[in-house]
């Protein structure tokens, strides 16, 4: 049996300064709700106990199912979920039924639900479309789109049309007494790469912490949303601590920092587990000077070749350092061999099953007896 360490969360009090100045702790967002103060405090604290799981989708599609009730991949083999459960919120922009991965948002809100009421923590990215030429997020034939969205740009109303629906998801997740439930919101994600519209050659360094501060002013001032702890979240290719934070928005506006790296077939598990750990190194050290909680928000190899790659490579990478979780991306149950958790039957199933029994890996069983932020 995995031994539990209870864990009693200490509340980080806001303080009275607007989200304009640097701060240092206390929640971006001056106005936050209790319930997100205390997910902050919880989350800093859990930084002490063990690094978290997380798995995108993990209850919405797995290999050979889709949405059934309490499913969930990594449950299959560990009878216990994930502490972390990513979400994409691509295509709520349209106020469509279903996101760019076909998971429809209403069963989105109710596993939401589901995973509060447990203890979880949920943490949405946002695969928003090209505003100025329609196409997706991943269109970057124009460098205009940046420029085009902020006030002044002609993409701006259509932009804030856009910021209204995402607005209406955020502020209908509540709890069954009405209460909002807190969410890590993970917006222009992997901006060091060039890869999306907001990425690094398609906007200047001025135009992208205007676009992350007015995506923050607008939520929590305009619209009144203050369930949302604000993480900001590079890509890999980091060399040091001046280029990870030229795009920072200030301390004022981020509550999280981390970044995403995944492994490629012709790098191998050592470049790997250096990889990771470097960039580690520069994030946490960024984490600790601004008073930041640090995460490996993506990662993963996708079809996990490797029958002791959790145990040989992910955790070698990880383990020294001191972040809130790290999340493996999703197991799509429509494209074979694009999967990043174990399953029933695959050759690192008894490895997962190791990883999961080591006592600095935390899932939900772990976080439900903590009480993270309850």
């Amino acid at each position: 049996m995995k031994k539990i360490i209870m864990l009693t969360a200490a509340v980080l009090f806001l303080t009275a300064c607007p989200a304009e100045q640097e701060k240092k702790s206390g929640t971006a967002d001056p106005d936050a709700t209790a319930e997100t103060v205390k997910m902050l405090a919880g989350l800093q604290a859990a930084t002490e106990k063990g690094i978290m799981f997380g798995h995108q989708d993990d209850l919405s599609y797995g290999i050979g199912w889709i949405y059934p009730d309490g499913e969930s991949d990594v449950k299959r083999i560990t009878l216990d979920y994930p502490a972390v459960y990513g979400m994409d919120l691509g295509d709520i922009e349209h106020l469509a039924p279903v996101n760019l991965d076909s998971v429809p948002f209403d069963h989105m809100k109710t596993f939401v639900q589901e995973i509060w009421s447990r203890g979880g923590v949920i943490t949405f990215s946002w695969h928003v479309d090209n505003p100025l030429t329609g196409g997706n997020a991943w269109d970057v034939t124009s460098d205009r789109v940046v420029a085009s969205v902020l006030p002044g740009g002609e993409s701006h109303e259509t932009f804030k049309l856009w910021l209204d629906n995402l607005a209406g998801f955020l502020g209908s997740l509540t709890d069954e007494n009405g209460n909002a439930i807190p969410v890590i919101f993970r917006p222009w994600h992997e901006h060091t790469g060039s890869w999306f519209w907001w990425g690094q050659k398609l906007c200047s360094d001025e135009e992208f912490i205007t676009l992350w501060r007015f995506t923050f002013d607008y939520l929590c001032k305009e619209k009144n949303i203050h369930n949302l702890l604000f993480s900001y979240s590079s890509s890999g290719d980091i060399t040091n601590q001046e280029q990870y934070l030229e795009r920072y928005p200030g301390d004022g506006y981020v509550d999280m920092v981390g970044f995403d790296y995944y492994q490629m077939p012709e790098a191998g598990n050592e470049s790997f587990v250096k990889e990771v750990d470097r960039v580690m190194g520069i994030v946490t050290a960024a984490a600790a000077e601004h008073g930041k909680i640090a995460a490996l928000t993506e990662a993963g190899y996708e079809g996990i070749p490797d029958s002791t790659w959790w145990t040989s490579t992910l955790w070698p990478a990880v383990k020294d350092h001191k972040i809130s979780y790290v999340l493996v991306w999703r197991n799509a149950h429509n494209k074979p061999g694009h999967f990043y958790a174990p399953f029933p039957g695959h050759l690192s199933e008894k490895d997962f099953v190791d990883f999961y029994n080591l006592p600095g890996t935390l899932f939900q069983k772990d976080v439900t007896e903590m009480g993270l932020y309850k």
